[in-house]
């Protein structure tokens, strides 16, 4: 199992990594949007700040999967983000899908792997 999660923390740490740089780099070419998903891309972009900000949280929570530090503060605040990449491909871009379905389910595998530091949370 420790090999599973290293496997699942590397290969989600490399996905945050290459789409967070290729965000601020540029490098490849980014696919033509249409409709509704070419919208919503038009509003994140129109705010100035929500796609540097998600793209620089997905960069932090990426070095951290890669050098297996903070892991466990990184795997909360990546939930948000990796629930609404699944949402946005399922509704808007359902080819997408299952990349961000990876994401979301390897993040919920770490914090379920790491659940025993996450149980004081809950305790009233």
């Amino acid at each position: 199992m420790k090999i599973a999660t290293l496997v699942i923390r590397i290969l989600i740490g490399i996905l945050l990594l290459f789409a967070s740089l290729s965000y601020f780099f540029k490098f490849g070419e980014k696919p033509a949007l249409a409709g509704d998903m070419k919208t919503v891309m038009d509003g994140f972009t129109a705010t100035k700040y929500l796609m540097p900000l998600a793209k620089v949280v997905e960069l932090i929570c990426g070095l951290s999967f890669i050098t297996g530090k903070f892991i466990k503060i990184s795997a909360v605040i990546l939930v948000p983000i990796s629930l609404n990449i699944l949402l946005i491909n399922v509704f808007l871009m359902p080819e997408g899908a299952p990349i961000g379905a990876a994401l979301l389910l390897g993040n919920i595998f770490l914090i379920y792997r790491n659940w025993d530091s996450y149980k004081g949370l809950f305790v009233a």
